[in-house]
């Protein structure tokens, strides 16, 4: 038993004496051809070594060709034009929304405020219900896309795998992205299951939406199958799987639709108009009732106040309903880009 037993200790410390030397001669190249690249000069004190960096700068400093740099020219005032014609309308917007009524009448302002005021902003802040409406707005918007979420991973992911039952289901899912009962059908429904004058009837009939459904699904089918099978082995469920592989796998695309969820209850007014009572309405439909009301004042109610409010009181309310938005998009923006184009990748 003792020579078994010191022979197993041999060959234990023979393997890891292995180990450390291909760790070593690893180290060793590494430092050889990346680190520190052989590349001969020669110079009159004899042979220098280039490092990986200054053969990148080498490289780059390269003369290229004239159609090149035409082509880099040309691709660079390209995005300078589409990235300037994307944001003067927003800019365009905040410095009316500062401007005073008399220079939006003539036109003078562009993307700089003329006759800086906050006579509307101050107009609409003012009103004791505005922040109980933006109270609404973020209730709505922060639940509907918990919801929203939730209900959607778990359509798509069954959607996903290869089940018998799918070829039902998904036809299925796609017909309701084309054809919907119609708004009579629906505020009946709403109606009598008395969800009605509840901030349900907002949030329900806007809960799944098919398009994202499909996104989903088109990216969850990309999901390893080995990291799955490894799952089962280990002894997972289907749900644990979901749960514990598949969605942490998922950031980019849970990003994706978590801002195109947020968006749509941040913005959506017309199921308020439909079911929500005064008090619990969102920001943007109070906003929409607003600038409604400040276009169609009548003609002995006019003062130079409200017609001031009139004038800009559309470009405030757009400002004030995109803010947040704005605020938010940043954070999300890499998982946006990966998520659009992740899902439609076939390897």
């Amino acid at each position: 038993m003792k020579n078994i037993t010191d022979k197993e200790l041999l060959e234990k410390s023979e393997l890891h004496q292995k180990a450390a030397e291909s760790r070593e001669s690893a180290r060793r190249y590494q430092e050889k051809f990346i680190g520190k690249t052989m590349v001969p000069e020669l110079q009159a004190d004899g042979q220098k070594l280039k490092t990986a960096k200054d053969l990148v700068i080498r490289r780059s400093n390269k003369k290229e060709s004239k159609g090149y740099r035409a082509f880099t020219v040309f691709n660079n005032v390209l995005m300078l034009l589409i990235s300037a014609a994307t944001l003067y309308p927003f800019l365009y917007l905040v410095a009316q929304s500062f401007s005073s009524e008399a220079a939006i009448i003539q036109k003078k302002v562009s993307i700089i405020p003329v006759g800086f005021n906050i006579t509307t902003y101050i107009s609409v802040l003012s009103k004791g219900d505005f922040l109980g409406y933006y109270k609404n707005t973020i209730i709505y918007a922060f639940l509907g896309t918990v919801l929203s979420l939730i209900f959607t991973a778990c359509l798509a992911y069954p959607l996903s795998k290869p089940l018998k039952a799918n070829k039902f289901l998904t036809p299925f899912v796609i017909f309701t992205m084309y054809f919907g009962g119609g708004l009579i059908p629906n505020y009946v429904w709403i109606t009598r299951l008395g969800l009605k004058g509840s901030m349900w009837g907002f949030i329900l009939p806007m809960l799944i939406g098919t398009f994202y459904v499909l996104l989903m699904k088109s990216f969850f089918a990309n999901t390893p199958k080995e990291l799955e099978e490894a799952g089962e082995l280990d002894g997972l469920s289907k749900i644990g799987i979901f749960i514990r592989i598949v969605l942490p796998l998922s950031k980019p695309i849970v990003a994706t639709m978590t801002l195109f969820y947020a968006v749509l209850y941040w913005n959506h007014w017309f199921n308020a108009f439909l079911y929500l009572r005064k008090p619990q309405w969102p920001v943007a439909y109070y906003l929409k009732t607003i600038i409604t009301g400040a276009s169609s004042a009548e003609p002995g109610e006019v003062t130079a106040e409200k017609m001031q409010i009139a004038s800009n009181v559309k470009s405030c309310a757009m400002v004030l309903m995109v803010l947040p938005i704005i605020c938010v998009y940043p954070i999300v923006q890499r998982y946006y880009v990966q998520g659009m184009m992740l899902g439609g990748v076939k390897e």
